[in-house]
């Protein structure tokens, strides 16, 4: 499929339309001042539609999960591509410093500003999505964001449950960007204190190389056996030498800290995130001393 209103470079192009929206978009912002970002600049990574960890995901998953093909053709029923002509754009949208120090000095519950940036920093990351497919249907290129097609859905069955049917983690995983800790947090160049995105379009951009080849190489307590000390700061015990206890931490995430976040700061919004703070994979990928 040939796009003659693309720019000669749509890698180059994409990459610099993330991140000029995420430094000059007045939605990137905490609503605690009129220059308190939320995030600082993204990181950018592109996987094919057709590599094959798309359907070894789906494998673990569930028969559920989308690859970026399925994805594709529910948004545009008309017109179905093949794998290969599909490219998954994926970004990270990493905290500021000030909200990782803050939150890093908590204990228990969040602090404020992690509740801002899982309320208004995902509204600007929403926008962000909204953004990409818009830009790309500008020069004829059709794309569709998962998490704003209107068929994605939370999913509570399956040997990962509670999922859903796509993941911006593991989109941004196989583009690249970054591998999994024991909390399941994506541990990326910038660490895990981040929120990600991802988009499907139909177009083929060499794909970000992986430096990487097992799904945990950044975290310690899986290369080295050393550091899981993202367990110590889970305040209700759903981390363990044994992994993520996912049940137990949805409830006190999506039942228990609305209620908090409402009665302290008004704004009832899910979150917890202290095993992404005070952690050596907090900002950066840890080297193997920091254990």
């Amino acid at each position: 499929m040939t796009h003659p209103n693309l720019p000669s470079d749509p890698a180059a192009w994409i990459v610099e339309l993330i991140e000029d929206f995420v430094a000059h978009s007045p939605l990137n912002r905490l609503g605690l001042g009129p220059d308190e970002r939320a995030f600082d600049a993204p990181l950018v990574g592109f996987s094919s539609g057709a590599d094959p960890l798309y359907q070894e995901i789906r494998g673990h998953v569930g028969s559920f999960y989308w690859t970026p093909e399925e994805c594709f053709a529910l948004s545009f029923p008309e017109q179905p591509a093949p794998a290969a002509e599909l490219t998954v754009i994926s970004w990270i949208l990493p905290s500021t410093a000030r909200v990782r120090q803050e939150q890093s000095a908590r204990e228990g519950r969040p602090c404020e500003r992690w509740f801002r940036v899982r309320a208004l920093g995902e509204e600007f990351n929403q926008a962000l999505r909204r953004r990409v497919v818009e830009a790309l249907a500008e020069v004829g290129v059709p794309a569709v964001a998962p998490l704003l097609s209107p068929h994605w859905r939370r999913v509570d069955t399956g040997p990962y449950a509670p999922c859903s049917v796509w993941s911006e983690r593991h989109a941004a995983f196989v583009g690249g960007l970054g591998t999994f800790g024991l909390c399941d947090g994506l541990i990326t160049a910038k660490g895990k204190a981040h929120r990600a995105g991802s988009v499907v379009a139909r177009l083929v951009v060499p794909p970000t190389p992986r430096p990487y080849e097992d799904i945990h190489a950044y975290c310690l307590f899986y290369t080295h056996g050393t550091c899981g000390k993202c367990i110590e700061r889970c305040p209700v015990g759903a981390l363990s030498p044994q992994g993520h206890d996912k049940r137990l931490c949805q409830q006190y995430t999506e039942v228990t800290m609305p209620r908090y976040s409402q009665e302290v700061f008004g704004m009832e919004t899910p979150a917890c995130g202290l095993c992404q703070s005070r952690v050596p994979c907090m900002d950066h990928i840890p080297a193997p001393e920091e254990g």
